[in-house]
């Protein structure tokens, strides 16, 4: 699928993309996100989104997918994907089989938009590589779970574990708000 990009072309280099996804629980609240950068590492967009309660590689798999679909919306037809889930990274190279049916029509699709690029790499990193994209996901998981949240402007990075925090439930039914209201308990 690889293909040598043609000289002059303004979108000729592979144009990274790193992406990330996570849960809270396997399946938990969940997001992901992802952060495009041009050839020179400068910033092009972050993309992250809250997914409800998924598994962490449904979340992986979003936001594969969600770097795809904005790559072919703006034009751009040679991307290099990064990511830390091996499992995905492998499964797109082919090395892996597919075997879960939650995960295969998200697997079908990211093949079907990497088929309408010139050109597409995707990688493995260790997680410590992939700060921006995980930063994102944990932004649109605590956004989702209305979680205070600390907008953390570019290069203040913490390498400190966060502080784990409850979830903040509504008074009037639960986190997601497909359940009934809690009644309060009798008094015995």
């Amino acid at each position: 699928m690889l293909q040598a990009p043609e000289s002059g072309s303004p979108s000729a280099s592979l144009i990274p993309a790193f992406c990330d996804g996570g849960s809270r629980g396997n399946p938990g609240p969940s997001g992901y996100g992802v952060r495009i950068e041009d050839a020179n590492g400068n910033k092009i967009e972050d993309l992250y989104e809250f997914l409800g309660v998924k598994t962490n590689n449904f979340a992986e798999y979003s936001g594969l997918l969600a770097a795809l679909e904005f790559a072919l919306a703006n034009g751009y037809t040679h991307v290099r994907v990064v990511a830390d889930s091996e499992l995905m990274v492998k499964q797109m190279q082919g090395k892996y089989r597919v075997k879960s049916p939650d995960l295969r029509p998200l697997y079908d699709e990211a093949r079907h938009r990497i088929a309408q690029l010139q050109a597409f790499r995707i990688e493995h990193v260790l997680r410590g590589k992939n700060k921006h994209a995980d930063r994102l996901a944990n932004l649109a998981m605590d956004k989702g779970t209305h979680r205070t949240v600390r907008d953390i402007q570019p290069g203040t990075i913490s390498t400190k574990p966060a502080k784990s925090h409850p979830p903040v439930v509504p008074a009037s039914g639960s986190l997601f708000g497909d359940e009934p209201p809690i009644s309060p308990a009798a008094p015995a």
